[in-house]
């Protein structure tokens, strides 16, 4: 089958249930531009609540990193929040009904004092000083609110991917419940290792590294087309690979996961959070130099620091995914809950691996 007419749906390996349509055809209607940032170089603005100098615009700082002088990195709590404390409604629960009380955290973690930065511009260590950070805080929200279920780090770029200040900033939220997404992973993760004895998200890696495969159509020996799963990676440093996802609900999503097995993210040692930032700059300096300045969402899924944890250690493996937003969905994927990606994965991490950084 030629790469440039591929219509098949194809099932998510972690979590079996969810599923995406690759409709490469598709990919020739013309782009939506509304995907795209224009780029803003500009060091400081005068207006913008997040740049240095303007702290004054915003709720008092949480903490910045360095503790004295001029910051770099800036953490101030929400001034729109998600979830909150200080806000208390009464559970209920009906038959059908049920409402469990909004109760959380919700802070704004300021990337950069330089207003027009990207992250692929940023130095490797005020990276892995970024993710240092994101460690502390959830460490924080875990240690000293028994409330708190789950913390969900996450990033936001550009209007399209929910940012409503340009300036580029993470968020953190904390909350009394674990989202179902997560619980999906976790569930379907450990369905994987009771069966086959290892992690869904480890063997992934190992395919995607060490294994080739040949499709055959049934009842013929005519190869049909060949899958040389390395294509599927984009990045790889010592501790960290960023791939491809063979069922990518986006055209241009990625993934990043240490090599190592490991079920929690905020174990991971800052020695080697300087070689998780060296891959996520190279990632994103690689969608830049392919996509151009795309709206994108990270986040980071870890497990949940709740009762029983002990239990899924084996089968889960925490990962950040990047997710750009080239388009919308449409009434088709929102009726149905099928995601239509109009590349193949594969051509995807080709382009990308390849890109001139």
């Amino acid at each position: 089958m030629d790469d440039t007419n591929i219509r098949e749906i194809r099932i998510s390996p972690i979590v079996p249930t969810r599923s995406v349509l690759i409709a490469t055809a598709r990919g020739k209607r013309p782009l939506k531009r509304d995907a795209f940032t224009n780029k803003d170089t500009r060091h400081y603005i005068d207006t913008c609540p997040f740049c240095r100098g303007n702290e004054h615009m915003t709720p008092a700082t949480v903490f910045q990193d360095p503790v004295a002088g001029e910051w770099q990195i800036r953490i101030i709590k929400n001034l729109y929040p998600i979830l909150d404390d200080d806000r208390f409604s009464t559970p209920s629960e009906f038959e059908v009904q049920h409402i469990i009380e909004g109760y959380g955290h919700h802070e704004v973690i300021i990337d950069h004092a330089d207003h027009g930065v990207a992250l692929h511009q940023m130095t490797e260590s005020h990276l892995a000083n970024l993710f240092g950070l994101y460690q502390d805080r959830m460490q924080v929200f875990y240690e000293t609110d028994p409330r708190i279920k789950y913390v969900l780090t996450f990033k936001n770029f550009g209007p399209a991917a929910g940012a409503s200040i340009p300036h580029t900033h993470s968020q953190m939220i904390a909350m009394p419940i674990t989202p179902h997404n997560i619980l999906d992973e976790i569930k379907y993760s450990r369905d994987y290792f009771n069966k086959n004895g290892h992690c869904v998200f480890c063997g992934m890696m190992n395919e995607t590294t060490h294994m080739n495969n040949v499709v055959y159509p049934r009842g013929s020996g005519k190869e049909l087309r060949q899958f040389e799963v390395d294509r599927y990676i984009v990045e790889k440093s010592n501790h960290f690979i960023a791939i491809k996802p063979f069922a990518s609900f986006y055209e241009w999503e990625i993934h990043i996961l240490p090599l190592e097995h490991q079920s929690d993210f905020l174990k991971t040692g800052k020695e080697k959070l300087i070689d998780l930032a060296r891959v996520l700059k190279r990632t994103m300096a690689r969608l830049d130099a392919v996509v151009g300045n795309v709206q994108y969402n990270y986040f980071i899924h870890s497990i949940p620091r709740s009762k029983g944890i002990q239990e899924n250690e084996a089968s889960y493996h925490w990962h950040l995914e990047i997710c750009p937003r080239t388009s919308i969905p449409s009434g088709f994927e929102l009726g149905s809950g099928l995601f239509v990606n109009t590349i193949s994965p594969e051509e995807a991490a080709m382009k990308l691996r390849l890109a001139e950084i």
